[in-house]
């Protein structure tokens, strides 16, 4: 049984049964952003955001040890190309530019492209920021150079305990047309070689959002820990922000329902598989990023199929 669906599915099913019933309201939201300029906070808050209704729980934790399994979901079928690529994306091209995704067949960001003449949802970002996301992900990481900083660091002074990648910086948040999600990660090696990550989360869409960010936050682990001569070692995920949209409730239930037929046919669920990692690659901007992803791939992926969920913004 792969050890990510054992921990996300006791997640989901806490968040069903515990998790506190929200529903956001715009009108609460601009309250909020006039009482928080006065406090001289970036006005990265105002935003039209539709009323959507969530379950959730905060502070949720989890942890996966790359050397014994890789983790991806198998209850469910997780795109691992399209997860890796949005990753390399971030932190190797180091871009805002969503066509660069489009042209490898990732529309994920889509609806958070600012358009040709540089709007995003009534607001001005300039023609400079036309077809990006503005200052946000891959921008923060190339402005603050911050992959080569700790691959340098990592190399170098292995000991060092400010090995931090930061996207959440305040000075660009209002020009980000979304501020990041996944917003830190913290890095440590420890005394047998390997290399660990917390992977820090301010809001997660958990049935959308959790298993893309799981899965390409283990391949960044093990890509960085391979070009430092380390192993891949613990991945904790922490959630400040875990949630289900009430719109995502049956594709939950579905893939619980998949999780107990396949536990009662089998006696167990499909077994994790292997990441393979071209060993011949020791530069971590020389990885492969088209659309083939010839780099970096899954062996023996066995998982029970698509779930289709909304997107909410």
């Amino acid at each position: 049984m792969s050890k990510f669906d054992e921990q996300y599915l006791t997640l989901c099913q806490k968040i069903l049964t515990t998790g506190e019933r929200v529903t956001t309201n715009p009108k609460v939201l601009e309250k909020s952003t006039g009482e928080s300029s006065k406090l001289n906070f970036p006005n990265h808050f105002a935003q039209t955001i539709k009323p959507t209704t969530t379950i959730r729980l905060p502070h949720q934790i989890l942890q996966f040890d790359l050397s014994e399994e890789f983790p991806i979901l198998t209850t469910k079928f997780v795109a691992f190309k399209s997860a890796v690529l949005e990753m390399l994306w971030f932190y190797q091209a180091q871009s805002n530019d969503v066509r660069w995704l489009q042209e490898r067949g990732i529309k994920i960001w889509d609806q958070w492209e600012i358009d040709a003449e540089g709007n995003y949802q009534g607001k001005h970002f300039g023609k400079e920021f036309a077809h990006t996301i503005g200052t946000a992900y891959g921008w923060i990481v190339n402005h603050y150079q911050l992959t080569q900083g700790l691959i340098e660091t990592i190399k170098t002074d292995p000991t060092n305990r400010r090995m931090i990648m930061s996207l959440w910086q305040n000075e660009w948040l209002k020009t980000a047309a979304l501020p990041s999600c996944v917003w830190n990660t913290q890095w440590n090696v420890s005394e047998n070689k390997k290399l660990n990550v917390i992977v820090t989360v301010r809001s997660n869409d958990v049935p959308l959002g959790m298993p893309f960010n799981v899965t390409q936050y283990a391949v960044l682990l093990s890509l960085i820990a391979k070009v430092c001569n380390l192993e891949p070692g613990l991945m904790t995920y922490v959630i400040n922000d875990a949630h289900i949209y009430e719109n995502q409730i049956p594709g939950i239930e579905e893939q619980l329902r998949r999780r107990d037929e396949k536990l009662k046919k089998d006696g167990a669920l499909f077994k994790a598989p292997k990441l393979y990692i071209n060993p011949e690659v020791t530069d971590f901007f020389k990885f492969d990023n088209s659309k083939e992803l010839k780099d970096i791939q899954l062996i023996d992926y066995k998982h029970q199929g698509r779930i289709m969920m909304p997107v909410t913004e």
